[in-house]
């Protein structure tokens, strides 16, 4: 029976402990005062102090006890964050709901990490090319693919007298000149030979004194509608130059152009002082070489203007050809163009191929007759803008460049 009366006061005495107004946390209701367990098993329990209460600010208290009503704080024990806002009437007070501008301001909330700014030149290297709907990444080359596409289609090494040709150093002949009178070197040593093939992105090259540029100047194309009275040369002071056409497209290549170089005009092929009309101008010796070259084979019209009366012998007679410098030259075509009110004097509509010097005058020489003015209109397939004025110059595009037949 003892066992069973210990038995019994032990299981009421942890029935009174799990009463729910017996909690053990102090901040909710502290437990100051048990009354002794009259049992034989006696039970060493005892709790620490309460936690103090925070207080509210002195100019709160009285607000927060006339406010009996809706007291600031809750009396349930629950946890809870005071929160001091200002009322409508202007008086500060505790409240445990957050202020209903904060939480607009919450839900508005950017919650992405802000961009960062990427480099421009490293954005241009990460580029995506949009194929369809989807992105694809453009392929990053390997080693052995960049230097297949070095020894397949990066311009080889060039003679050292052309790359300071297309340096505008001088021309080709003036270039060698400087060449053989050891003016020029190349990685700190002498160069005598204008052979000598030189790569300007890594060779170190001098001419004079002066660093030759590793960039070269772009190729640049042009038509010029040459006027009477200029040559095709540079080198004669007594006459014009057409290079001199140009002075102004130098002069404003540094802003078209930052940081290239200003390329060396000249001309591709010649007409004489008095001849007018279509003449390329370029920096590109290859180019100039090519069409120049009797082997083009390119057809070139010129329309001449007749100091006389034009019969049918005459037209005759130019169609045989002539010798020039010991070689027959013959026409591709001879017309006689129709009367016009405005012009009073006949003209002939003259191709040739050839190209040899003064071809076309001594083809109307030996016939006969007596030129007054030449006009050339057509090179190839590209033929001289008719709203192109004396002096003026257009810059070629690819189609005209083929129209030459010219594959750059």
């Amino acid at each position: 029976m003892g066992a069973l009366s210990s038995l019994h006061h032990l299981s009421t005495s942890l029935s009174f402990l799990s009463k729910p107004s017996l909690s053990l946390a102090p901040v909710l209701r502290p437990i100051r005062s048990y009354a002794p367990i009259s049992s034989s098993l006696q039970f060493n329990i005892k709790f620490a102090p309460p936690s103090p209460k925070p207080k509210p600010p002195p100019n709160l208290q009285n607000d927060a006890v006339a406010d009996s009503e809706s007291p600031p704080f809750p009396t349930d024990g629950q946890f809870f964050i005071p929160w001091i806002v200002r009322g409508e009437d202007g008086n500060l007070k505790l409240q445990t709901q957050p202020p209903e501008r904060l939480i607009r301001e919450l839900a508005d909330a950017k919650t992405q990490k802000p961009k960062k700014k990427v480099d421009k030149a490293v954005k241009k290297k990460k580029e995506v090319s949009a194929v369809g709907n989807a992105s694809v990444e453009p392929p990053k080359l390997s080693k052995a693919a960049r230097r297949f596409y070095n020894e397949k289609f990066r311009e080889p090494p060039q003679r050292l007298s052309k790359v300071l040709a297309a340096a505008g150093v001088a021309s080709r002949r003036g270039s060698e000149e400087l060449i053989f009178n050891g003016k020029v070197t190349v990685n700190g040593s002498v160069c005598n030979a204008p052979q000598t093939r030189v790569d300007p992105n890594k060779d170190i090259i001098y001419v004079n004194g002066n660093r030759l540029p590793k960039k070269l100047p772009p190729k640049v194309y042009l038509a010029l509608n040459k006027p009477k009275g200029y040559i095709c040369s540079s080198g004669e002071k007594e006459f014009k130059s057409v290079l001199d056409l140009f002075a102004d497209y130098l002069k404003s290549w540094d802003k078209i152009n930052p940081g290239s170089p200003k390329p060396r005009l000249f001309t591709v092929g010649r007409l004489d002082v008095a001849t007018t009309g279509l003449i390329i101008v370029t920096n590109d010796g290859d180019f100039a070489q090519k069409l120049s070259h009797p082997s083009s084979n390119l057809h070139k019209e010129y329309i001449a203007t007749i100091d006389g009366k034009v019969s049918k012998r005459h037209l005759m007679a130019i169609s045989e050809g002539t010798e020039i410098e010991g070689i027959l030259c013959v026409p591709d075509s001879v017309e006689l163009l129709p009367q016009q009110p405005d012009l009073l004097r006949p003209r002939l509509r003259i191709v040739v191929h050839e190209g040899r010097n003064h071809e076309v005058r001594e083809l109307v020489k030996n016939a006969g007759l007596e030129i007054y003015s030449l006009k050339r209109v057509r090179i190839g397939g590209f033929r001289l803008p008719a709203d192109l004025g004396l002096g003026k110059h257009v810059e070629l595009k690819q189609s005209d460049l083929r129209a030459m037949g010219w594959k750059s």
